[in-house]
Parts: structure tokens; C-alpha cells; sequence
């Protein structure tokens, strides 16, 4: 079944894509808002120094210099003063002002901020003023008039750290969060959807599941494993192979490091030295550990001269990366400073570039359908102004991957001039059970490594032609899409995904040696079972299960023993009743196989 994308399909099968997913109206509402936070922290810190404060996609925020950390009920008040502000129905008014007028209101504020926005700035210069005297640098769009902005639909969030210019070498500020709607109810639903983000955050789910941590003794960004969510990672790893060997790709395997100037001929060291880690000596060199597994497979492609007969070659790893992550962007699995990206390269004819876009689109469909993952948005990224490679193969590479998603039946929007300087390429992001997108999913189609490689192939008329290199990941990185994939399930994950699948609680020390029994039994049908000896109360047991959200729990007592059955409770279909050892071990192999995400018995099943 083909997804449904967000984006509307125009008749051509794209759109152009838009600049924001919010209305016009909220833009200005929001970046508004921004401005009479400042205005309002102002008149209650006078000593504090403004910043920027833009609009974001779900609100708006404010940086401040101010001395001492805002707290609780410092927000109270700011937002107090907020809604007295837009009662007074102020005006907002756009001027435009010469440089040197600009630069003689900022000193007469006090404002050393601004003066350093000003010096980036473009004549002519733009201002905003709100009310008779507070105004800002800004290039609008704003309101006409606070009258506009309903009190009762805004609320200041929470404070948080930012540097300067996002450079820790400069002062850090203190950054006030905030959001605005156009209505009571479109704030109520926001508070809605943020309560329920925080429900299914992966860093509390992972703490309270015991699937992973991030030990500060070991440093920052650096993802440890814990052995339930070792094992769901093993169950993801060993699908997404055989998903691959299935579709035509063997695996490399390939080093942590190399020598630093492989880094150089592949242009990392040119375009991306602030992302990596430095140089380690070894026997006289200097050796980088890797940011990227691409110039790896590259060498294993020009390991030798290939055939046009060869092609397309299809390699994929599991390789773990590591880059560096200023300590204020990491955030749980979904930006660390470890991580293994679940990599692949097509090296092609530039004729065959169509089919084998195809094939990953189908690829991906195929793994992220698995988890659930059926609704995307498509973009397709177009030729950039400064960019390597012939048009002649430029056009063949955006009609390849134009003809792919039309073949796929998928609504894309287009983002012209969006692509990377090498190649054009296809992103795709994932909606999860909450509405939220997710990048995940890249194609990207590659000149650059190729040329800087000098790889070739042998044409049919005996020439040395260049391949094309395709670029592609689907999960992007198995820690951050373990840590989606958490969020979107809560987790509660599927049968066939979970750790622990089944559960089984004694009643009684008298039913153990049956439960071990039992046990053995199902763990030698390849289900992942356990036992809870802890001698608890039935009722302890049952909570202890579902706090660990383990899909099946079965109650042993002298009924079961004498029936050979087990009374199952499960959390998606609930009480199942009294349910046979061996139509439980039939269901689970069933639900394996199929990969289900909960149990199915035959009518007859129950005992």
C-alpha cells in the first residue's frame, strides 16, 4: 500500500516546496510575540540585553544577557507583563533608518548586541517599534497592532542556556522559550500534544525500559547498550541484512579509522574538519577516526578495475561514524557523537540510475512499513548554483530520480537549487503515531567522489567511463531511529520487536518447577521469555509486567500446572483467557515470522 504523503500533489506530480509549515498569520503572531517578551522582560530586568528572538516552528523565543538565571516565578511575572502589554493595544510600526541613526539609538540603549546585528546588516536598515518606545532590529512580518493578539492563546514555556552566535567561546545567554496560537483551543492542543511528546519521551522510556544510557564517565554523546535493548537492536540489525541480501546487496565490513589522507582526497578535511574528531598518531602518521563510512566503499570499488558487466554493485554496512556534537545540540539517541548509520552505495551506469532509485524506494518502503512507518513527506532536491558535474548528467540523474517517484506513485514537493553540490537527491521524513516528522530516509546521487577517486569501469567499447555513486540510508542512523521508533510506539513495542515477549508469573513456589518447564520450552521455540521468581503477590507481579510494557503475561497457578495451560493477559488484546503451552508457542512463532505486532489464535487455541 503506497503512503500518504502530507504534501498536496500538483498536476506535474510536485509542488514547489514551502519555506514553513505554519500559516502567514502565526508567523507574524509569533514573531510579534517575541518582540513583547523582550519588551516586558525589559521593563521588569531593566539591566537585561536583548539578543534576537525569532519565531520557531511551534512558537517563538528570546535571548537575554541578564545577570541572574530567570526563575519559575520570574516567568510568571514576564508573562503577566506580557498580557498587560498586548491589553494596552499597542501598534507595531515598520521605519526604515540609516545606518548611522541605527547605530546612535543602539548606544543610546545601551545595547552591544545589537550593534554587533547591525554590522551584519544591509542598508537600507529596518526596525520595528512597539508602542512609543521599545523597538528592535528586524525585518518583520509583524502584526499591525497588539489588538491582534489574542492574550489567552500564548504561554511562556521554559528557560534554557544558548551561546552567543551558537559559539561556546562567547557569553552565554539565557534563552526564554515561548508559543502563541490564534485561539484558546489551538494553545489547549498544543499542551496536549507536548504532554503527550513527554509521555513517549525515548530518554525517560529507555531509563524506565533499562534499553540504553549515556554514561557521563565515558563522555558526552557515546550510547551504551543495555542487554534488553542490545537485543531489540540485534532483532533490527539482523532484518534490515536480510532485507538487503534479499534485494541484491552483499555487506562490507570496514575500519573505525584511516589515514588522514584519505580524509583530504574525499574532501572531508575541506568541507567538514569542525564535525570530526582530531588526528591520532600512529607510526609516524596521522590517522582520523571516521565521520562518514563513503570513502571506504570507495576503495573497495577501486580495489580493482570493474566491468560495465559488474554493474550495478550494491554494497551495505552497518558502520559505525563518529562526529563531533557542540555539547548543547546532543539530545538522547537522536544526536550523539557515536552512532551507526546503516549505509549503502550503488555504483551504476548513469542508464541504469532510474531502475536503482526505484529499488531503494521499494527498499525503504519495505523496512520502515516493518515498524509501522507508512506516511511520508517526499522531497526531491534540485541542481544547486554552485555544484560540480556536466548538465548532461545532472538532468539524467533529476529525471532518474523524477521517474522513480512517479513509478512509486508518491506526492513530492521539489526544493530548487536544494540539492548537495555533488548530486541531486530524494529525503524522505517519516510521520510518527503524533503527527511529528522525522528526517530518517536519503538518496543522494554522488558525482564528486568518483572524479576525486578517479574510480572507473571498463565500457562495453572498451573505454574507461566514471559510475555513478549512489548514496543511500534508511534508517540514517540506528540510534536515532531506535530512539523514533520508541517515541512513536511509547514504548510499547510490537510482539515480534520486543525484548522480553512473554512473561511468566508464578502464583505460588509450588507451580516452579513447572514454570521452568515451561520456560525451557519456550525458549527453545526461539521465544524470548523469562520467569519472575521474586515470590511477589500476583498483583505485584501483573503491575511489574506492565511497567515494563511486556506485550504477554502468563499466571501460573495449580489450575494451569494440572491443564497444561497458562492464563494469558496481553496489552494489546488484553485478557485472552486460558490459552495451551503449545498454542502459545505456535502464536509466537506465527507473530515472529510475520513480525505482528501482537498475538493470533486459532478459535480452537484456547483451552
Amino acid at each position: 500500500m503506497a503512503p500518504s504523503p502530507k504534501t498536496a500533489v500538483a498536476p506535474e506530480g510536485a509542488i514547489q516546496l514551502p519555506k514553513t509549515s505554519e500559516s502567514p498569520t502565526l508567523l507574524r503572531i509569533r514573531h510579534s510575540m517575541s518582540h513583547v517578551l523582550a519588551m516586558a522582560v525589559q521593563k521588569l530586568f531593566p539591566e537585561a540585553k536583548v539578543t534576537i528572538g525569532p519565531w520557531t516552528e511551534s512558537g517563538y523565543y528570546y535571548d537575554f544577557d541578564h545577570p541572574e538565571p530567570f526563575t519559575e516565578a520570574d516567568l510568571k511575572a514576564i508573562q503577566k507583563e506580557m498580557a498587560r502589554i498586548i491589553g494596552q493595544r499597542l501598534p507595531l510600526e515598520r521605519l526604515e533608518v540609516s545606518r548611522a541613526e541605527a547605530e546612535r539609538r543602539i548606544q543610546a540603549q545601551n545595547e552591544p548586541y545589537k550593534l554587533e546585528i547591525l554590522a551584519g546588516l544591509q542598508e537600507p536598515i529596518t526596525i520595528y517599534t512597539l508602542g512609543d518606545g521599545w523597538w528592535d532590529l528586524c525585518a518583520g512580518p509583524h502584526v499591525a497592532n497588539t489588538a491582534e493578539l489574542n492574550p489567552r492563546a500564548f504561554a511562556l514555556e521554559s528557560v534554557a542556556g544558548a551561546y552567543w552566535r551558537g559559539n561556546e567561546a562567547n557569553p552565554q545567554l539565557q534563552r526564554i522559550y515561548g508559543t502563541a496560537w490564534e485561539t484558546p483551543e489551538q494553545l489547549e492542543e498544543d499542551r496536549r500534544r507536548k504532554a503527550e511528546a513527554l509521555r513517549r519521551d525515548h530518554r525517560r522510556l529507555g531509563k524506565e525500559l533499562d534499553l540504553f544510557s549515556i554514561e557521563d564517565e565515558a563522555g558526552a554523546g557515546l550510547v551504551f547498550w543495555h542487554p534488553r535493548g542490545a537485543r531489540m537492536r540485534l532483532l533490527i540489525e539482523d532484518f534490515w541484512r536480510q532485507a538487503h541480501f534479499d534485494d541484491g546487496y552483499e555487506l562490507l565490513y570496514t575500519p573505525h579509522v584511516a589515514d588522514r589522507g584519505l580524509w583530504q582526497t574525499s574532501g572531508h578535511l575541506d568541507f567538514y574538519a569542525e564535525s570530526m574528531f582530531g588526528p591520532m598518531a600512529v607510526d609516524e602518521r596521522q590517522y582520523q577516526i571516521k565521520p562518514m563510512n563513503c570513502p571506504f566503499h570507495v576503495l573497495t570499488y577501486a580495489s580493482r578495475l570493474r566491468s560495465y558487466r559488474e554493474l550495478p554493485i550494491r554494497w551495505a554496512e552497518l558502520g559505525t561514524v563518529y562526529r563531533y556534537e557542540r555539547p548543547g545540540v546532543m539530545h538522547g539517541l537522536m544526536r550523539v557523537r557515536g552512532f551507526t548509520q546503516d549505509d549503502a552505495h550503488v555504483f551504476c551506469l548513469p542508464d541504469q540510475i532510474g531502475a536503482e532509485i526505484l529499488r531503494v524506494l521499494n527498499l525503504t518502503e519495505r523496512i520502515l512499513s516493518t515498524f509501522d512507518f507508512r506516511r511520508y513527506e517526499i522531497h526531491l532536491s534540485t541542481r544547486p548554483e554552485k555544484s560540480i558535474g556536466e548538465d548532461q548528467v545532472w538532468e539524467l540523474a533529476t529525471e532518474g530520480l523524477r521517474q522513480a517517484l512517479a513509478a512509486k506513485g508518491w506526492d513530492y514537493a521539489v526544493d530548487e537549487g536544494g540539492g548537495a553540490f555533488y548530486g541531486p537527491k530524494i529525503d524522505l521524513k517519516i510521520e510518527d503515531a503524533i503527527g511529528r516528522l522525522w528526517q530518517c530516509s536519503t538518496i543522494q546521487l554522488d558525482f564528486n567522489l568518483p572524479e576525486r577517486f578517479d574510480l572507473h569501469y571498463v565500457a562495453a567499447d572498451g573505454s574507461r567511463q566514471r559510475p555513478i555513486m549512489i548514496h543511500r540510508a534508511i534508517f540514517g542512523s540506528l540510534e536515532r531511529f531506535f530512539g523514533i521508533m520508541t517515541e512513536n510506539y511509547a514504548g510499547d513495542f510490537p510482539f515480534w520487536l520486543a525484548a522480553e515477549q512473554v512473561r511468566l508469573l508464578p502464583v505460588s513456589e509450588g507451580v516452579l518447577p513447572w514454570a521452568e518447564t515451561v520456560l525451557e520450552r519456550l525458549r527453545a521455540a526461539g521465544v524470548r521469555a523469562s520467569l519472575d521468581r521474586s515470590g511477589d503477590r500476583l498483583g505485584k507481579l501483573i503491575r511489574n509486567g506492565e511497567q515494563m510494557k511486556v506485550p504477554v503475561l502468563a499466571v501460573i497457578g495449580a489450575k494451569e500446572v494440572e491443564t497444561n495451560a497458562l492464563s494469558l493477559r496481553t496489552r494489546r488484546d488484553g485478557d485472552l483467557g486460558s490459552v495451551s503451552v503449545e498454542a502459545l508457542v505456535a502464536a509466537a512463532g506465527r507473530a515472529n515470522g510475520e513480525r505482528a505486532g501482537s498475538l493470533r489464535f486459532p478459535e480452537e487455541a484456547p483451552v
